[in-house]
C-alpha cells in the first residue's frame, strides 16, 4: 500500500511561526501521530507532502527515517493549490501495483482499525471514502448520494441549499487504485470558488469511469477531527486525554478525576494503581502494582516499583524508585537517581545521579548529587553533597548505617565510613572513619560583655 500524508498547509489561524502539523498533541507533533498510525498499516511507500514552514517539516520527517520502518519520502508543494494539487506532487513516487491511502497531517486521531476497515472495503479496485455524520457539518464537504450510492462530494462554498442540509461529510481520507488515481488527478480543474484543485472531484471521475465508490465510518467523530486553530487543538487534546483515561479505568487504574490527567507518552500501570488529579506523565512511565501518585506530580521517563508512594507536587525525571519507597511531597528526583526499597525522600529534597540503598532516608531540605548512599543511612535536614568544583563533578560515598547530622556539607570526593556519625554543622573535607563521630565546627563561645545595639533616634 502507498500512503500519502498531506502536510503543506500554513495554518494561519494557529497564530504561530511553527508549522501547524508540528504543534504538539499529547506531547507529540500532530504529524507524528499520523505517521505512527500509517506505519501500523505497514505501507510499502510513505510520502509526506510539505509546503509552508520551510525545512522544519522535512527535517522532522528525516528524524523518522531510522530503524526497521520503510523510509519516508517527502515532496514539496509550491505553491499550495489545493488537496488535489498536493497529491499530484506525490504521484511520481507511488507504486502503481498497490492502492494509495491519503491522510492528513492535521487529523491526528484516526485509528488504524478505522483505516483498515476503509482499505478492506475498497479492495484494489474501488474508491473508498471515510465518511461520518455530523449534527453540524458547516464548512465541510458533503457526500452526495443517489439511490444510496456515492456520486460526488460538494464543498460548502459550492453547495446548493439542499446539499448543505446533508449531514454526511467527507473526512478527506480516501483510498484509491493508484493507476486510476493518477489518471483522475490529471483531469482536475480549478473552476471553483477557491480556485483550487479539489481532491474530492475525483469522486465524479470515478463514477464516470464506472469505478464503485464505497465508504466506511470511524468509531467516533473525533477520529476525523482536524486542527485549524489553538481552540481546536485544545479541544482535541482533551478528547485524546479522556480516551486515554478511559483505557486506564478499564484496566483497573483508579483516577480521582479522569478529566484531570495528562499523558504525553506511554503510561504502563500495574494492578491497584491510584493517580490523583493534575498529574502529568511524559515519555515512558511504568507504575507497578499498588503505586499511588499524589496530586500535581510530574513523572518523566521513570519507573516506580510496587507499593511506592509518590506524594503531591513531586517531579521525577529519568529516575527509578524502589518498592515501598515514599517520595515527597515537593521532592525532586533528577536523571540518574536510583532508589532502593523503602527509601524515604522528603519535602524539598533533591537527588541527582545517585544511588540510595534500602531503608535510607533524607526527609527534609537536602541535596544528594553524584553520590553512592548505602543502606539505613539517615541524611539530616540541610545536608548538601558539594559535588561540583566549578569545573568537574566528584563523587560522595556514604556507607551503610551512617548518620549525617543536619546542616552538614560533604565536599566531594569524600567517603563517610560504615556506621560513622557526622555531627550537625560539619563541613567534611576528608574521609570520615567508620564507626566514629566526626565533627567540624567553630567552638561555641558566649561574650559576656556584649550588648545588643539600640536604634539611634533621628
Amino acid at each position: 500500500m502507498n500512503v500519502v500524508i498531506l502536510a503543506a498547509g500554513m495554518g494561519k489561524r494557529m497564530q504561530s511561526a511553527l508549522p501547524k502539523v508540528l504543534h504538539p498533541l499529547a506531547g507529540k507533533p500532530l504529524l507524528q501521530h499520523v505517521i505512527d498510525t500509517a506505519r501500523e498499516l505497514s505501507p510499502s511507500k510513505l510520502c509526506v507532502i510539505y509546503g509552508h514552514g520551510g525545512a522544519a517539516v522535512p527535517e522532522h520527517v528525516k528524524l523518522q527515517n531510522r530503524g526497521e520502518h520503510a523510509e519516508i519520502d517527502t515532496a514539496l508543494q509550491e505553491p499550495q493549490l489545493g488537496t488535489g494539487h498536493a497529491v499530484m506532487q506525490a504521484a511520481p513516487q507511488l507504486d502503481d501495483d498497490a492502492p494509495t491511502l491519503i491522510l492528513y497531517g492535521d487529523v491526528p486521531l484516526t485509528s488504524a482499525s478505522s483505516l483498515r476497515a476503509l482499505v478492506e472495503v475498497a479492495g484494489n479496485d474501488k474508491l473508498g471514502i471515510l465518511t461520518v455524520e455530523q449534527a453540524n457539518p458547516f464548512g465541510l464537504g458533503r457526500i452526495v448520494r443517489e439511490n444510496g450510492a456515492i456520486v460526488r462530494i460538494v464543498e460548502e462554498k459550492d453547495a446548493t441549499e439542499a446539499e448543505r442540509a446533508i449531514r454526511e461529510i467527507n473526512s478527506g481520507i480516501i483510498v484509491a487504485p493508484t493507476v486510476k488515481l493518477k489518471a483522475w488527478l490529471a483531469t482536475l480543474e480549478n473552476k471553483n470558488a477557491q480556485g483550487e484543485y479539489y481532491l474530492t472531484d475525483i469522486v465524479a471521475r470515478a463514477v464516470a469511469d464506472g469505478v464503485p465508490v464505497v465508504s466506511a465510518q470511524p468509531s467516533a467523530e473525533w477520529e476525523v477531527a482536524g486542527v485549524n486553530s489553538k481552540v481546536q487543538l485544545a479541544e482535541l487534546e482533551r478528547q485524546h486525554q479522556l480516551n486515554l483515561a478511559k483505557k486506564l479505568l478499564e484496566q483497573g487504574v483508579t483516577l480521582m478525576d479522569p478529566a484531570r490527567i495528562d499523558i504525553r507518552g506511554t503510561l504502563v500501570c500495574g494492578r491497584d494503581v491510584t493517580i490523583d488529579v493534575g498529574c502529568v506523565f511524559e515519555g515512558k512511565v511504568e507504575l507497578a502494582d499498588g503505586v499511588s501518585v499524589g496530586a500535581h506530580s510530574v513523572i518523566v521517563n521513570a519507573t516506580i516499583a510496587a507499593g511506592a508512594q509518590i506524594k503531591p507536587f513531586c517531579h521525577i525525571e529519568s529516575a527509578q524508585v524502589g518498592p515501598k519507597s515514599q517520595i515527597g511531597p515537593y521532592a525532586r528526583l533528577r536523571p540518574g537517581a536510583e532508589l532502593g526499597e523503602d527509601v524515604h525522600i522528603g519535602n524539598f529534597v533533591e537527588v541527582k545521579n545517585s544511588t540510595i540503598a534500602a531503608h535510607s532516608k533524607a526527609n527534609h531540605l537536602a541535596y544528594v548529587g553524584d553520590s553512592t548512599v548505602g543502606s539505613r543511612v539517615n541524611i539530616g535536614a540541610g545536608t548538601i553533597t558539594c559535588n561540583y568544583d566549578g569545573v568537574n563533578k566528584h563523587r560522595t560515598v556514604i556507607e551503610d548505617d551512617a548518620f549525617i547530622g543536619s546542616d552538614s556539607q560533604l565536599v566531594a570526593p569524600v567517603t563517610v565510613g560504615k556506621g560513622a556519625t557526622l555531627g550537625a554543622g560539619t563541613t567534611l573535607t576528608k574521609d570520615a572513619p567508620a564507626g566514629k563521630l566526626t565533627i567540624s565546627r567553630a567552638k561555641q563561645m558566649t561574650i559576656e560583655s556584649w550588648q545588643r545595639p539600640v536604634k539611634v533616634k533621628k
